[in-house]
């Protein structure tokens, strides 16, 4: 009896055991997995603000650049209504880096690059402009390189 008693409850230790690492076993996985797709996140929206700022210094040239040079008013318009959009397209990829990324330095970085660009508008000729656009350049520079290093 005493045999029975223990192997039953050997039985039952062992299957106890086994469901706890299995549960651990789960739960580690799944927290991998949680990690993994935080920082695929964090990449895309790095990623995406990257491409996003590039495309929006690209139409701020072109657009101030126009009216500096006395393009005429529609050419103007029609690249004024481009770097609107481009601007538009930097708000989604900037609040993901503000809600996934939690190192203050490429946070700052991130702010940097697109507030760099946006300086663009403010060119009184031609000079300030390309130094305006170095500015940026260098900026968003600085930015994907902060990120690299954070999420690295």
């Amino acid at each position: 009896m005493w045999a029975s008693l223990i192997a039953v409850i050997g039985t039952l230790t062992g299957a106890l055991l086994s469901g706890l690492l299995q549960h651990r076993a789960v739960h580690t996985e799944r927290a991998d997995a949680r990690r993994q797709a935080l920082r695929r996140d964090q990449l895309d929206a790095v990623t995406a603000l990257a491409v996003a700022v590039s495309d929006h210094r690209r139409t701020m040239w072109e657009s101030r650049q126009a009216m500096l040079a006395g393009a005429d008013a529609a050419r103007v318009l029609e690249l004024r209504e481009a770097a609107h959009e481009t601007r538009s397209a930097i708000t989604a990829p900037a609040v993901r880096i503000r809600l996934l990324i939690r190192d203050a330095d490429t946070r700052a970085a991130a702010d940097e690059a697109a507030l760099a660009t946006y300086r663009m508008r403010d060119a009184a000729d031609l000079d300030e402009l390309t130094a305006l656009r170095s500015e940026a350049l260098a900026a968003h520079d600085a930015f994907v390189s902060c990120a690299g290093m954070a999420l690295a």
